[in-house]
Parts: structure tokens; sequence; C-alpha cells
């Protein structure tokens, strides 16, 4: 059996297209069809990563007389889960399904603290006869109320996608045919992505205005944290849009296994994901202690954005230190 052959018999005994091979070679369609048509030989570099791709040995693939695989007992390719059409089908129905809930949840935990800043301004004026104490009570639990319902629909869609969490955690292998129906979507979905981004990243710049408006012309307290209040509104719709597209695009990358889930990257997210947990629980312990009843609430609110800045600085930290160890 010459290599052509055997080329073409582990492939499909892989359940993979040419493009898929190639993709996993990082060359064209067309030279994995020479290589299978006979009409070329791929390089020395391109035989060692087929046999390794394959878990076979290089002996196997260059000698003629060898027709029966000798499979390399250091290859731990059969580990590998493999995903099929419809495990990859049932996942990205389901991203899909809980990106809006994601982002609602979310939309609450930025508008929770909305009803606190109104009810105490509103004492604090004396629009409402009732003791700031009590209105900063009753904002308060308002507040943590919106808060346990977007937990409860956190902890709802995280049970709903469990079964998928080795997508984003492990390295796999997707079985003939689904990489191109990922890819088709993703060309589908690019403009929604787009769009949905753009929408997202205005709303948030325009969020801005109301505040900065609001302290040019009134110094009313009270109309201030009215202001304050249709900022982190239109925050929160815009986050809406950055999170409804940013989980179906993420998705897609993570059966694709590119963007930040790549293999390698994969190799570092357990530290990732344990620094990311503490710290936003650490950031919502402090924005929470910060905004009780007498203490300094009406600043409170900075500590998202400023957390928001430092995240990207701790995560980028995180990532060099863990390349380093590798």
């Amino acid at each position: 059996m010459i290599f052509a052959d055997k080329v073409v018999q582990l492939r499909k005994k892989s359940g993979w297209s040419q493009e898929e091979l190639a993709e996993k070679l990082n060359v064209t369609r067309q030279s994995v069809s020479k290589w299978e048509g006979a009409q070329s030989i791929p390089d020395l570099e391109k035989i060692l990563q087929l046999a390794q791709i394959f878990g076979v040995s290089t002996d196997y693939l260059l000698k003629d007389e060898l027709a029966e695989a000798e499979y390399t007992k250091s290859d731990d390719s059969s580990s590998v889960r493999r995903v099929s059409m419809e495990e990859a089908n049932a996942f990205l129905q389901v991203k899909q399904a809980t990106a809006g809930r994601i982002a609602f949840a979310t939309f609450l935990c930025i508008l929770s603290p909305i009803c606190l800043f109104l009810l105490a301004a509103a004492s604090e004026t004396g629009m409402l006869p009732i003791r700031e104490n009590l209105a900063g009570g009753a904002g308060m639990i308002v507040m943590l109320l919106l808060v346990a319902v977007a937990v409860a629909m956190f902890i709802s869609c995280g049970g709903m996608t469990s079964p998928y969490a080795y997508l984003e955690a492990e390295v796999f292998e997707t079985e003939y045919g689904v990489s191109g129906m990922v890819r088709e979507r993703q060309r589908q979905y690019r403009s929604t992505y787009t769009r949905y981004n753009v929408l997202g990243a205005c709303l948030c710049i325009l969020s801005a205005i109301p505040l900065f408006g609001g302290a040019f012309l009134s110094e009313n307290g009270l109309f201030l944290v009215g202001m304050l209040s249709v900022m982190l509104l239109l925050i929160g719709l815009g986050v809406i849009f950055f999170i409804v597209g940013g989980v179906n695009w993420a998705s897609m990358e993570k059966l694709l296994q590119e963007g930040d889930y790549t293999r390698t990257k994969k190799k570092t997210s357990s530290i990732t994901g344990v620094v990311s947990t503490v710290y936003w629980c650490v950031a919502a312990a402090v924005y929470l202690a910060c905004s009780l009843p007498g203490h300094s609430w009406r600043e409170s609110w900075v500590i998202w954005p400023v957390a928001g800045v430092l995240f990207a600085a701790v995560m980028t930290v995180c990532s060099a230190l863990a390349g380093r160890k590798k």
C-alpha cells in the first residue's frame, strides 16, 4: 500500500474531510488532495505531523511493504474525546437559549443599585417622608432581591451548559462535517456579531451623556441620581448586546478551538479561571460593603468600571506568567 492510499484510509477512519485534515496541518485542501492522489509527497515535517495526528509510526507511512498500521504506544489520540454532529448542534442550541438569560441576569445586576440610589436621594431631599436609614435598607433589600434572581438565572444556565464544559477545558477532536457546519454558522452570524458589538459599544459610550448632562443642568441630588440611573440603564442595554453576541460567537470558537479556546490556551485556562472567580467575588464583596447604609453608597458604583479595567490587567499578567511556566 502506497503512502497516498494510507493517508486516505487513515483520514476516513478518523472521520475527517480533506479540509479538516488540511486545517490540522495548516496546509491547503489542494495539498491534501495532491498527497492522496499520489501527485506529490509532503515534506518531512508534515509527515511527522501526520504520524502524530493519526497515531501511527512514520515507518508505516513511508514503507509501502507495511500494509498494517503500526500505532505508536506514546500516542494518546484514543483518549481524546470526539464531538459528534448531534452533540455540536445540541451545544450550539443550548448556548443560544442561555445567551439571552445570561445577558438579562447581568442586566439585573447592573440595575440592582438604582432603587437604593433613588430612595436614599428622595429621603435626603425630603421628597419621601422616610428616614434615610429606612430608605437605604429598603433599597438594599430590592438590590439583593434582584441580585438573587440574577444568581438563580446564572446557576440555571450553568446547569444547562455543564455537560459541555469539556469543550472549554479539554482538547478534543470533531467528527466528519462538524467543523464545516460550525464555520458556515460562524460565517452567517458574523454580521450579527459585528452589529451587536457596535450597538453595545455605542450605548456604553453614550451612557456618559446623562451623567455629565445632569451635572451641568441641575445640582438637585435627586435629579443627579436619576441621570445616574439612566446611565446604568444604557450600560445595561449595551452589556446585553455584548453578552448575547459574545456567547454565541464564543460557542462556535469553542467547537473550532480558535480564539481564546485554542489547544495552547486551554492548558492555562484552569489558572485564569480560578483567578477570575476569586477576583470578581472580592469585587462584589467590596461593592456590597461600600453600599451598605451609612457608607459611601453614592460613590460605590465606581467600583465596577474600575474593577473592569483592573480585571483586564490581572488577566494579562496571569496569561504572561502561565506562558512563562510553560
